[in-house]
């Protein structure tokens, strides 16, 4: 997984209740894999931020304003440095438009009231050199923290139960100034048991005790012996749970058991231009998130995909003389809107 998907593996099995298994976790990842790259096609841009050093040809006057040079195919979020001709050019000197709506910025200009200017190469060919943070927006939510320090090669991440509940596979984290990509994630050991007198195999069954409440967090998926259940509140030491969730089956519980949860992450370093770097325990972990629309329509397109399959792309609605194949109406509905909200319409389109 070389980019972030828009939505999680664990979203798209929350939304059909599938098993937690290798084979449907496969043919999920498929699914988003290609749900993601139909909303690229569709919106003709990409949305997650990408730092890249990027090269432009200098806007010579007969075909445009001197000062003036589009990004055609790429969006840009913020600057870091700009050179022309191999000189450096101050960044207070440069102007980043639509200076209203942006980010993202469709061009970058010469402040014409500074002595600044393009060209100064050999050729006018790549000129002019862009290094910052492209894509749409950086939106970020900061999460929790790591809860160990690593060097710049590990792959795993131990982190706290506030980061483990908001991420999933497919989701981007920056640590610091790394991006990383989460690509699994594992049961680590909570270092709390089931306390009280323990839980029975009956649904109504949704308290469990532990020794600190404050170890848990909302929307979290917590193990114990061989079920999953989902955190839907805490007060004081008592979660209150979903059991068998994620596809496991309800059973009883001794009190004592140890508790897991999926915080050590599995993920790809230095991901989307940034370098792997050593983190102190305690950096803090932000999430970086797609637009809504956007998020929903690779749940429509993911969703489509893996319902589809399973029916050899023939399903149907109603029975009897009512049935008919499923029209899709609903999803073109929805990739109309998206279009309309985020779909890129003017000048170079190709992503």
């Amino acid at each position: 997984m070389s980019t972030p998907w828009y939505v999680t593996r664990e979203e798209i099995k929350a939304e059909l209740d599938v098993k937690e298994t290798a084979r449907s976790n496969a043919r999920i990842d498929r699914a988003l894999a290609d749900a993601t790259e139909s909303v690229h096609g569709l919106l003709h841009r990409r949305f997650y931020p990408v730092v890249a050093t990027r090269y432009f040809d200098w806007p010579y006057a007969e075909y445009r304003p001197s000062w003036r040079v589009w990004l055609d195919d790429s969006e840009l979020i913020s600057l870091t440095s700009v050179t022309s001709g191999g000189v450096a050019i101050p960044l207070d000197d440069i102007l980043l438009e639509p200076n209203r709506t942006g980010p993202p910025y469709t061009r970058v200009e010469i402040n014409i009231g500074t002595n600044a200017v393009w060209g100064g190469g050999d050729s006018y060919q790549r000129d002019i050199t862009l290094t910052g943070l492209w894509g749409y927006r950086n939106d970020e939510t900061t999460l929790g923290a790591t809860v160990e320090a690593l060097d710049a090669t590990e792959t795993s991440i131990d982190v706290d139960a506030a980061t483990s509940a908001a991420v999933g596979v497919g989701s981007l984290l920056r640590i610091d100034s790394e991006r990383v990509i989460v690509t699994g994630r594992t049961q680590l050991d909570t270092g709390q048991t089931l306390g009280g007198s323990g839980l029975t195999n009956i649904n109504n069954s949704v308290t469990v005790a532990v020794q600190s409440g404050a170890a848990f967090a909302a929307g979290e998926t917590i193990l114990i012996d061989g079920e999953r259940m989902r955190v839907d509140d805490i007060a004081g030491n008592t979660l209150v749970v979903t059991r068998a969730w994620d596809g496991s089956t309800i059973a009883a519980h001794a009190a004592g058991a140890a508790i897991y949860a999926p915080r050590a992450l599995t993920v790809e370093r230095g991901a989307l231009g940034t370098t792997a770097a050593t983190h102190t325990s305690g950096a803090t972990v932000s999430l970086w998130g797609p637009p809504g629309p956007v998020r929903q329509l690779t749940i429509a397109e993911a969703l489509t995909d893996l319902l589809q399959g399973r029916s050899g792309y023939a399903r149907t609605a109603g029975s009897g003389e009512n049935e008919r194949e499923t029209s899709g109406r609903g999803l073109r509905d929805l990739r109309a809107r998206v279009y309309t909200s985020h779909g890129r319409k003017a000048r170079m389109r190709s992503v």
